[in-house]
């Protein structure tokens, strides 16, 4: 998986109360595919991760939310946590945001309780997708189709589980981002 991602440019979108290896290694997993990674977030400055239960580590926001234009990203990554996107969905940019890259046809991945932000963005009509199992109710009442498998693509959205699951989540988001062509998007 080297440079298979090679100019493309992947904002990953978080709030305070992500889960850290949720954005850590997904990251780590871009950027040897040859991506450049950009923290988006409605934090200033330092953005806060967590294992679990418990405050991480803090990593430097790259481009804050309020000036963040989807238009400079070609595929998009949404961590999980459960304080992350309960956070962003409260949030009309970030919704706007997420709601961008569906317009245009841009990949997107999504992890955990990630998916819980598509819900809010009212992007899940139609498509099969899987999380956390708290919260496939909300996708289902969304109008997705939920399955309980490691990782599942549908179009250029990318949806997993757990944490356990990102070594299959990251193979396929980096497939489904390299072939972000398929739905017109060029490399940046």
């Amino acid at each position: 998986m080297t440079n298979e991602l090679e100019g493309k440019r992947v904002a990953i979108l978080v709030a305070d109360g992500f889960e850290q290896v949720e954005l850590t290694g997904p990251r780590e997993a871009l950027q040897k595919a040859g991506a450049k990674t950009d923290i988006v977030s409605p934090a200033k400055g330092q953005v806060q991760g967590w294992n679990h239960l418990e405050k991480a580590d803090k990593f430097r926001v790259d481009v804050e939310l309020a000036g963040a234009d989807p238009n400079q990203f070609d595929a998009l990554l949404l961590p999980g946590g459960v304080v992350n996107p309960d956070q962003l969905r409260m949030l009309p940019k970030a919704v706007e945001f997420v709601q961008s890259f569906f317009r245009e046809g841009k990949p997107v991945a999504a992890i955990c309780h990630g998916p819980w932000l598509l819900a809010e963005a009212d992007v899940l009509r139609g498509r099969t997708v899987t999380s956390w199992p708290s919260i496939r109710t909300d996708l289902r009442n969304a109008g997705a189709k939920v399955v309980d498998q490691e990782v599942v693509a549908d179009q250029s959205l990318v949806t997993s589980r757990k944490p356990d699951d990102i070594p299959a989540f990251n193979n396929m988001m980096i497939q489904v981002f390299h072939e972000g062509a398929m739905a017109g998007v060029p490399s940046r």
